[in-house]
């Protein structure tokens, strides 16, 4: 059905470049035609909510029970605005990242975000909802934004009321929301799908790498008591340490993001969100050399192992990581510099195996989040084979899981592929490139309403710019 689709028959210039051409009967707007700001304040006991990049608007509290941020509001809430079913929300610092959204909850949000009101009854609020969270509108919320450096920017409303906005009839406008939940749904379940075999072979290797690092490779050797509960018997000529006595530690921090000169340099600045890979030489954040003069933050050569110590990806996984290149991390971070008796790569493999038996040592913090301490660790006993064997362990367990990574790897291509043709598809169709007038009416007469495409549930947990609570 989706590869039917086809154009509209006429089509006309929006004169906005973000919207290109449209169809020839739909209307093309400033927003000051179609929405309202509004600004209804003094209703404190409301309940709170966010505007989240990921989500659109959500509930605060679910927000905040899902990771490490804290509850930043103001006690007093008498100047936070009221947000309502039916209106669009937007965090003016936010908006060319996508934090923008229609809310189907009553609620307050910060004072410094726009509430925004269709003027009319019959536009439908989650039409403009899929319009404004594709990348053709963040580029043009972008554009309108204003700031001295990216931290800064901000679309103000009356900006925003200068946008050109595409408005279909009524009745098209829900013919489109109806084919895009469906799309949504199809899509959804194709990514939960690929998800759940990730999540097997993921057990696989764990079981793979546990045996390895615990037990070693050749299943006839003599064993002999750890002495740790949870390790139980470890070959005979194997010893075991505290970490403590086998590696050194360098902590992190982060420069202050209000100095411009400390930061889009070449110096890679790990954080959380970039333990996604065995081998780290790279991050997604940057800092200068001037950071590193004139900051406490120390930069770690290689090899050394980087693992997580603060924040909600502690409650299902404990990632780690070994350097190939000189980086620093951030403060939620800990960098391991193994001595001569621990080679680095099998550390990682071993923190990888016995995770489980890691994670019993995180602790709650306060406000939601989860913490490894430094002396939880510190003194957490590990099996320690000698060295020629740590190498062979390695190289074992690379040649092993050769397919099994290969086979995640491939299904991770996959669920991109289906985000990216997904937000393609939504843009399409929202700006009129597609007509789904057709393939609408030949769809089910029940439609599951399909929800965003959740980013990545194994992820490590967003920074704050993604998902912002209300500040």
């Amino acid at each position: 059905m989706i590869a039917d689709l086809k154009p509209y028959p006429e089509y006309k210039p929006s004169s906005s470049a973000w919207l290109g051409d449209v169809p020839q009967h739909w209307r093309v707007l400033p927003n000051r035609a179609l929405f309202a700001e509004v600004k209804d304040r003094n209703h404190p006991d409301e309940e709170m909510l966010s505007v989240t990049i990921t989500k659109g608007i959500v509930r605060q509290k679910a927000l905040l029970e899902g990771s490490s941020k804290k509850d930043s509001s103001n006690l007093d809430k008498s100047a936070y605005k009221l947000v309502q079913p039916r209106d669009i929300a937007y965090n003016k610092m936010r908006a060319w990242q996508g934090a923008i959204g229609a809310s189907e909850l009553r609620g307050i949000i910060s004072p410094a975000y726009v509430v925004m009101r269709l003027r009319k009854d019959d536009d439908l609020p989650s039409y403009f909802h899929h319009l404004y969270r594709t990348p053709q509108f963040a580029k043009e919320a972008e554009r309108w934004s204003y700031g001295i450096t990216s931290d800064m920017w901000s679309l103000r409303p009356e900006h925003f009321k200068m946008i050109y906005t595409s408005e279909p009839p009524p009745e098209e406008q829900a013919t489109i929301v109806r084919f895009l939940d469906w799309v949504s749904g199809k899509l959804e379940r194709a990514i939960q799908a690929k998800r759940k075999v990730i999540a097997l072979l993921n057990e696989q290797k764990q079981a793979i790498i546990h045996r390895a690092v615990t037990r070693g490779l050749d299943p006839a050797v003599a064993l002999k008591p750890s002495g740790i509960p949870w390790l139980g018997d470890i070959p005979a000529h194997w010893d075991t340490r505290k970490m403590k006595f086998l590696v050194s530690t360098i902590g992190g921090m982060t420069p202050n993001k209000g100095v411009t000169r400390f930061w889009e340099g070449r110096v890679p600045w790990v954080s959380p969100k970039d333990m996604k890979r065995r081998e780290i030489g790279d991050s997604q954040d940057r800092i200068t050399e001037a950071a590193l003069r004139e900051t406490n933050i120390s930069l770690i050569t290689p090899p050394a192992v980087l693992i997580v110590v603060r924040g909600m990806i502690l409650a299902r996984t404990f990632p780690t990581a070994v350097t190939t290149a000189p980086v620093t991390v951030n403060q939620d971070m800990k960098a391991l510099t193994p001595k001569p008796m621990l080679n680095a790569d099998f550390l990682v493999s071993l923190l990888t195996g016995i995770q489980r038996d890691v994670l019993n040592l995180v602790e709650e913090s306060g406000h939601g989040t989860r913490c490894l301490r430094t002396d939880s660790w510190a003194n957490f006993s590990i099996p320690l084979p000698p060295v020629p064997e740590q190498v062979c362990i390695n190289e074992h367990l690379k040649s092993e899981l050769a397919g099994v990574n290969g086979a995640i790897s491939r299904l991770e291509r996959g669920i991109d592929l289906l985000r990216k043709y997904r937000t393609r598809l939504v843009a399409d169709v929202v700006t009129g490139k597609l007509d789904v007038r057709d393939a609408t009416a030949r769809l089910p007469e029940e439609v599951v309403p399909g929800t965003d495409v959740d980013e990545d549930d194994q992820s490590i947990e967003p920074e704050a710019a993604d998902e912002e609570a209300v500040a």
